[in-house]
């Protein structure tokens, strides 16, 4: 049982590579095949489709990602300070390659040619990452480490489009500095006013 959750789980993770470099359109079962080095037809085993696959692979990423929140909610109490914990995170992902962009995000970006059943995968994550920040963002205000002029969704979703622009920035440059040094801007800018 080992080797079909190992197979399974090496699919999914193949099709989450292949879409960071070239998106929904970018990859096919056959380039999953070559890099695992399995047949087509044990992929279609597992996911019947791309978008089976696609679909299952967008609900594991927004699971890891309510996990990571969770993990970062239990050992920072600053909700600041959970927020950079979250910036770290991308900055050491960008830096060292192991995810050099989100794929959320990615996807975000090709919405309106994803199939229905992605795109509301996509938008699930968007929604439990913004419901996040904007809860750091409430607690943040009402604590007076912040003050802010905005509702905490409007700063929230400021703050997500700050993080996957500066992935952008980052991955345009080929520069993976430009991703700190934007957060770093991002975060002197949220100091409270005196």
């Amino acid at each position: 049982m080992t080797n079909v959750v190992s197979t399974y789980e090496n699919i999914l993770d193949c099709a989450q590579n292949l879409i960071v470099s070239g998106g929904y359109n970018g990859f096919s079962y056959a380039d999953i095949s070559d890099v695992v080095g399995i047949r087509k037809a044990s992929i279609h085993h597992h996911f019947p489709s791309k978008v089976d696959l696609v679909q299952t692979l967008v609900s594991r990423y927004r699971q890891d990602a309510e996990t990571g929140i969770a993990e970062i909610e239990r050992n920072v109490t600053n909700p600041i300070e959970q927020l950079r914990t979250y910036s770290d995170h991308w900055a050491t992902c960008i830096s060292d390659g192991s995810r050099p962009f989100c794929v959320c995000a990615l996807l975000a970006g090709e919405l309106p040619l994803l199939p229905p059943e992605v795109a509301v995968e996509v938008k699930g994550y968007f929604r439990v990452l913004s419901g996040w920040m904007a809860r750091a963002f409430d607690r943040a205000s009402q604590q007076g480490i912040i003050d802010i002029s905005r509702t905490s969704e409007v700063e929230a979703e400021l703050f997500m489009a700050t993080v996957h622009g500066a992935m952008l920035s980052a991955r345009a440059y080929g520069d993976t500095n430009k991703f700190s040094l934007i957060m770093s801007a991002t975060f002197d800018a949220l100091k409270p006013k005196r």
